[in-house]
């Protein structure tokens, strides 16, 4: 026997189990097997809304969807949107693009979670419009039409507010009685009737998105910001002593002088005695050798402690304080990791894992080991204190104004744990930034950034040749990824020192630095190592540097010879001046032939940047640059300037091809700010360019 309708198991109810999404509210099956319209395909959205995507306040959040119904009818569509923790929706109409994809955006104004949603149906109304218009063109008789129509508007007055049931009361007596045929079809058509009607659609079998997805909305620093690493104890200009927050304090004109905004020091707190390791990760330790910052706590304290060698929270509070007369911020290193020497190692043993003889369990990275530092056990028994604890080492500090936080290796700690503790600290404090320092599998520092990670490191530092950086690229450019995963280009860190950087000379630094600077808003260097381009390796085929700061205090020359500190200054310049260099979004790599020079674009409105880069650090190199002219509205026809922001050198271009030759030991680059209107006035009687 067929089921029916009305049967405890009949047709209806197989449809509803099948179709109904277990996240809506229940619905009459009624009601809901008669919503037409399908919406799918719904972006941006990151695992199905799983996790939200990223954006910065006052940016647009562009929405697009597949939007559909069976038959011919006219659909509308609207996108809800609203910051989190509010009761009402705001509402933006949806326009059909191509191809029954639907779009609309909205513009977040203030920081924090915000929640977006999508509404659609099939327009009764709006059909019996555009039907009407082809029947007028088609000279046909509109007098039953009309009253349809009459019908329709009657019908929506319930839902109507007073005034706007006064109106529509008044149109459908038009519809109705027709005594100016020409008049009543042109109030028919009316925009002030559409207008109505739409304030009085009926919602009963609209589809609404399964989902409200969110965006996390983060201040500007998190998409753009230039970053400058540095250890407070190298920061002394005495060489007989180590570095101090006072020492920092008056080295900040030298950073913030280069155009960096924000200022990363490694772990600030008290240095472990036990096991504690010599130069070059030597077990082998002297007295008067200061340890790694990494190997966090003593009998002074640990991670809400200050080492007392650097100085005192008060003179911390001073350096914070400084800096941001400066225009920078500092940022904090996170190591969840101890010393042996570590109150929670003393007081919490129950939150390490042990050996077989009952010891603590160093930490190893075979054939690596770390015996000054114990990782922490996030799969202990007692676990939430642990993660309670953690949480309020954050906490400690967002209390004394630091907004900006570099977590260590957070791809060893539980992915669950870090999506609870960024989300409740940014419920309650959504300006802080954090950086995951994970260099790792892809999908586990995309996971990172999906768990609430504002900026993540990247493989910048290994893409060398043109066709690596063009494919990373593009593929950090890409939605889902660009969505969510906010990349931060280091050359160097206090972990890495390239093949590049160790025999590619000046010229090598000098390119890495303007691809980093330049493909990427946010970068940072590891200095001064960088700009005083130190290159010796720890031994042949290591990445380490020799005599590093992670195990001893340097004293550096800033005077030094050759120091990058102007290129570097001009660099972050042209990045704060330019809108275009400022989102990583609108990238595009244009053809050169040559695979030693690489060339790309970037705009944002009328400014127009594009980089051309020599990635032979020996040799001279040219080829002619393939330019779309419409991408930078250019007349083929008509010459155009071009403005080498690094050297302000002019040129005039003309067409789609045009020549470049890149010295390494002049400069490697160019950085060009397109000019597509043409003024007389820069060029010179022959032609040929200025400057």
């Amino acid at each position: 026997m067929p089921a029916t309708i009305g049967s405890q198991h009949g047709l209806l109810d197989v449809i509803w189990g099948v179709m109904m999404p277990s996240n809506l509210d229940q619905l009459d099956p009624r009601t809901y097997a008669r919503r037409r319209v399908v919406i799918e395909s719904v972006s941006p959205g990151v695992d199905f809304g799983r996790f939200p995507v990223k954006r910065v306040a006052g940016d647009p959040v562009i929405v697009q969807a597949d939007i559909f119904a069976d038959g011919h009818d006219e659909i509308s569509a609207r996108l809800l949107y609203r910051q989190k923790g509010q009761t009402e929706w705001a509402e933006a109409p949806m326009a059909l693009d191509v191809n029954d994809r639907w779009q609309a955006s909205f513009t977040p104004a203030s920081l924090g979670r915000w929640q977006y949603t999508l509404v659609a149906w099939v327009d009764q109304f709006l059909t019996w419009q555009h039907d009407l218009e082809k029947r007028i063109d088609a000279e046909q008789d509109v007098s039953i039409d009309l009253e349809i129509g009459a019908a329709i508007v009657e019908e929506a007055l319930s839902r109507a507010s007073k005034p706007d049931a006064e109106r529509l009361a008044d149109f459908a007596q038009s519809l109705r009685e027709q005594v100016d045929l020409p008049l009543t079809i042109h109030r028919a058509l009316s925009a002030e009737l559409r207008l109505l009607m739409e304030r009085a659609t009926d919602f009963d079998f609209a589809t609404r998105y399964e989902r409200e997805l969110e965006v996390v909305v983060d201040r500007e620093r998190a998409a753009f910001s230039s970053w400058y690493e540095m250890f407070p104890r190298s920061a002394s200009p005495d060489p007989s002593r180590p570095g101090t927050f006072r020492d920092v304090e008056a080295r900040l004109p030298y950073v913030a002088g280069m155009g960096f905004n924000v200022l990363y020091m490694p772990p600030i707190h008290p240095i472990g005695v036990t096991n504690r390791k010599g130069p070059n990760n030597s077990v082998i330790c002297h007295a008067e050798d200061p340890g790694s910052p990494w190997a966090i706590g003593s009998g002074v304290g640990g991670h809400i402690a200050i080492n007392p060698e650097l100085g005192s929270l008060e003179d911390f509070q001073r350096l914070r304080l400084a800096a941001l007369e400066h225009g920078v911020e500092i940022a904090l290193d996170i190591a969840f990791q101890t010393s042996p020497d570590h109150p929670y190692a003393i007081e919490h043993p129950e939150w390490f894992r042990h050996r077989p003889d009952g010891s603590i369990q160093y930490a190893e990275n075979p054939p690596k080991k770390y015996q000054d530092i114990y990782p922490f056990d996030f799969m202990s028994d007692d676990w939430s204190s642990l993660w309670d604890e953690l949480r309020s080492v954050f906490q400690y500090w967002i209390d004394q104004g630091i907004r900006i936080f570099r977590v260590d290796n957070p791809h060893t700690k539980p992915f669950a744990f870090w999506e609870w503790v960024i989300n409740s600290i940014k419920a309650e404090e959504p300006s802080v930034i954090f950086l995951a320092e994970a260099f790792t599998r892809p999908k586990v520092m995309q996971r990172l950034a999906k768990c609430g990670f504002s900026q993540s490191y990247t493989y910048f530092a290994w893409r060398n040749a043109k066709w690596e950086l063009e494919q990373y690229l593009e593929e950090l450019t890409t939605p889902p990824l660009s969505d969510y995963f906010r990349p931060n280009f280091w050359p160097n860190t206090p972990d890495i020192l390239t093949d590049q950087l160790q025999f590619g000379g000046r010229p090598a630094f000098e390119a890495r630095f303007i691809l980093a600077a330049t493909l990427s808003p946010n970068y940072g260097i590891y200095g001064p190592a960088f700009e005083l381009q130190e290159h010796q390796a720890l031994r042949p085929g290591s990445e380490e540097y020799l005599n590093s700061e992670k195990y001893q205090v340097r004293h550096w020359d800033l005077n030094r010879q050759g120091n990058l500190r102007p290129l570097i200054t001009r660099i972050n310049a042209i990045r704060q001046a330019h809108p275009a260099l400022q989102r990583i979004g609108d990238l595009q790599f244009h053809h050169i032939e040559n695979e030693q020079l690489i060339a790309y674009s970037k705009r944002e409105g009328d400014d127009m940047i594009l980089v051309v880069v020599n990635l032979d650090h020996n040799y001279i190199q040219s080829g002619w640059v393939d330019l779309p002219l419409e991408r930078f509205d250019i007349d083929e026809g008509r010459p155009f300037l071009v403005n080498d922001l690094l050297t302000n050198a002019h040129y005039q271009w003309r067409g789609q091809y045009n020549y470049v030759e890149l010295n390494p030991e002049v400069l490697p680059a160019h950085i060009f700010q397109i000019q597509a209107t043409r003024r007389s006035s820069d060029f010179d009687v022959d032609g040929i360019g200025i400057g």
